[in-house]
């Protein structure tokens, strides 16, 4: 294998791991990661075509995963923003009849 497909590979692995820890943080560098990645793959002639199409494959997957995730994150948070602003509003209705 590749060094470029190794690390495309092992860049997945931690994308995996640091998605089910919900660490963003490691997921923005490891996004970092894979352009880099995907520059050299770009830029070099691949040795093994079916593999770089798996290993492609595969890492499309988990970008798939992040995004609905991150989606889903991001709704949640909408959410408890609405929630905390009707108990604002809720709040000051409260103080205006007090």
């Amino acid at each position: 294998m590749s060094a470029v497909l190794k690390r495309i590979e092992e860049t997945r692995e931690a994308l995996v791991d640091a998605l089910a820890k919900r660490d963003w943080e490691a997921v923005g560098q490891l996004d970092q990661a894979c352009r880099v990645c995907m520059e050299e793959v770009v830029s070099a002639a691949p040795e093994d075509e079916e593999a770089l199409r798996d290993n492609l494959k595969d890492l499309l997957g988990v970008y798939r995963q992040l995004i609905d995730v991150a989606t889903e994150e991001r709704q949640a948070i909408a959410d408890e923003m609405s929630k905390i602003n009707q108990a604002q509003a809720a709040t000051k209705v409260y103080h205006l009849f007090r």
